[in-house]
């Protein structure tokens, strides 16, 4: 499967954060790391830029709004699947113009790619339980849309 732009993006912004966990190092060094690296010419880098100054700004309240819909410790997470459900929590609370259902997707294959054997259900989980949260009208919506009309 041939990835998109904007997966690549996120793929990015993942190896960064991942490497920001275990490194410490600052965000401003990872992102020029990162921009200068193989792939990047072949991500959406508009939206590399855009997703991850949302990430590392928000990273610490983006993590509180996650911890609720855990099933273990935050700090019992492995580094790979704290950064996609950090991604995927942010890009469902501030780009409402990707459906939430592709925002779980995107996420899901990244855990698929990256995480361990079950992380990606582990993601799925989490973020439809987020996404219940921050997009309670698009779901709700969408329900309306495939029951169909009252008759």
């Amino acid at each position: 499967m041939r990835s998109s732009p904007r997966h690549r993006a996120r793929a990015l912004v993942l190896q960064g954060l991942y490497q920001q966990q275990l490194s410490g190092n600052a965000g401003d060094a990872i992102r020029m790391q990162l921009a200068e690296s193989a792939g990047y010419s072949k991500s959406d880098t508009d939206y590399f830029a855009t997703l991850w100054a949302g990430v590392t700004r928000d990273y610490a309240a983006l993590l509180e709004r996650v911890a609720p819909h855990l099933d273990r410790r935050m700090q019992d997470l492995s580094p790979v699947e704290r950064s996609i459900v950090v991604i995927g929590t942010w890009e469902l609370e501030h780009r409402v113009d990707i459906p939430y259902r592709v925002v779980i997707n995107e996420a899901v294959e990244l855990a698929k790619s990256y995480g361990g054997t079950d992380g990606h259900k582990f993601v799925n989980g989490v973020l439809d339980k987020v996404a219940t949260e921050l997009r309670a009208g698009e779901i709700t919506a969408e329900r309306s849309a495939r029951a169909g009309p009252n008759v």
